[in-house]
């Protein structure tokens, strides 16, 4: 073989191996090996999925400088709420009621005794229901309650309403078979491109099942209703 030719040969395999790399990256193929004959791509799937089941925690605080009467008005307070939940529809099973705490700043070891106000206390009124769209309702509804003088507070910085997905394994199956469908596909068609025919499945990993809020934000997903439930699979299939 003349000289250049065995120069160029190199520089030949080189493309080729790149033109390769960058096909496979764009249909989201992960390794191929030609020694054992396996590809491995990822599965991607989402799903949007509504919430099953809701805790709205309604936090109340009242401040004076007479223990009897902010426990009075936390009292007060706590009817209001529980008055307001039940014209609502909720039921009392679906009303916990907390005890009330109220606390002596002046009592503390370290606290200030420079203070407006002595005493402050707080209440608390939780709501634990599957019927997430009532709470959602009710939760749009709540300011006849502020209107009343209930001094509603954001303990969290949000205050609002959380929703749970508690069937979280009931949907997990169905979004599994979508990914393991979706790497088939994609290992299939490489298959076909390579000239070889797509195997059995030698090895996966399942990863990580993500849940975000459904409107594509940064928001802390429990604070909305729908959901949307996000994995990427990895899969390894022979090629025969």
């Amino acid at each position: 073989m003349p000289v250049a030719r065995l120069g160029l040969l190199p520089a030949v395999i080189l493309g080729a191996a790149l033109a390769f790399a960058g096909w496979s990256v764009g249909q989201g193929v992960e390794r191929f090996r030609m020694a054992d004959r396996t590809v491995t791509v990822k599965g991607l799937a989402e799903m949007d999925v509504k919430s099953d089941f809701a805790i709205w925690t309604l936090a109340f605080r009242r401040g004076g400088n007479a223990f009897d009467e902010v426990q009075r008005q936390l009292s007060a307070d706590r009817e209001q709420v529980v008055a307001f939940l039940a014209a609502q529809g909720f039921n009392p099973d679906e009303i916990e009621t907390r005890p009330l705490q109220v606390q002596d700043l002046l009592a503390r070891e370290w606290g200030n005794s420079n203070v407006a106000l002595r005493f402050t206390g707080l209440g608390q009124v939780v709501v634990k229901t599957p019927r997430v769209d009532l709470v959602a309702k009710a939760a749009n509804a709540s300011d006849p309650l502020i209107q009343a003088g209930v001094q509603l507070d954001n303990q969290d910085g949000y205050g609002g309403p959380r929703y749970q997905l508690r069937g979280f394994n009931d949907v997990k199956p169905q979004l599994l078979e979508d990914a393991t469908r979706n790497a088939r596909e994609q290992a299939a068609k490489f298959a076909a491109d390579a000239g070889a025919t797509l195997g059995g499945l030698k090895n996966a990993n399942q990863g990580v099942i993500s849940v975000n809020s459904d409107d594509g934000g940064d928001m802390d997903s429990s604070r909305t209703i729908g959901k949307r439930l996000r994995v990427v699979s990895t899969f390894q299939f022979g090629l025969e």
